[in-house]
């Protein structure tokens, strides 16, 4: 059984998330005001998962009255507008870090190991094909939510190949989980280990 999640607006309210059951069924309560729905919006934007502008502005309202009209459409314009570009520097990360795995996949023995480079190749190619496409990235089912939606819109086949790629992987073959995201990093710029460089930040203050 699905849970129903539920979005309370109070201005007065004490901000938390609940986990109960009415009447047999699991409710997911997400208590909030206004300002701090703007507040946990704008962290989501920042890992490119639109989950609270989602929950606010996809919700259909319960009790009489606007509603939150406000919030709610604050948040679908949020959604509207799609995640900020990708900057160099972090779509530079993502590509070395794919870069590495697929190293790793050549040399990784079937066993734990290999099970956890294939598993993690699968999802830093799902994130790197929805950063490229400009899509949101999601957590969970919500990454291939958001994959078979690029899909459905662009004609292209990411989640067949991906589910078929580990599937095939964890059993042994890794040779379409490399070829996907191999194909995936072409549309990125292409490979990149030799030369990478990443600047640490470092709290001097501590």
């Amino acid at each position: 059984m699905s849970d129903l999640d539920i979005t309370v607006l109070d201005a007065t309210a004490t901000v938390h998330r609940e986990s109960l059951r009415h009447r047999g069924w699991p409710v997911e309560l997400f208590v909030h005001t206004a300002a701090s729905i703007r507040h946990f919006v704008s962290q989501d934007l920042a890992e490119r998962k639109p989950t609270m502008a989602r929950l606010v502005a996809r919700g259909v309202p319960l009790l009489p009255g606007d509603g939150g009209a406000a919030v709610r459409h604050y948040c679908g314009e949020v959604l509207e507008a799609g995640p900020a570009p990708l900057p160099a520097e972090t779509l530079a990360g993502a590509r070395y870090a794919l870069s590495d795995l697929l190293d790793d996949m050549q040399g990784a023995a079937p066993g734990p190991e290999g099970t956890a480079v294939a598993v993690e190749t699968w999802r830093r190619t799902a994130e790197l094909v929805l950063d490229v496409n400009g899509c949101w990235r999601g957590g969970g089912k919500w990454l291939m939510r958001e994959l078979i939606s690029l899909d459905t819109e662009t004609g292209t086949s990411w989640v067949p190949r991906l589910d078929a790629g580990l599937a095939a992987a964890l059993a042994g073959d890794t040779t379409l989980l490399r070829v996907t995201a191999e194909e995936c990093l072409s549309l990125a710029g292409g490979r990149l280990w030799e030369g990478f460089h990443q600047a640490a930040s470092i709290d001097e203050s501590r």
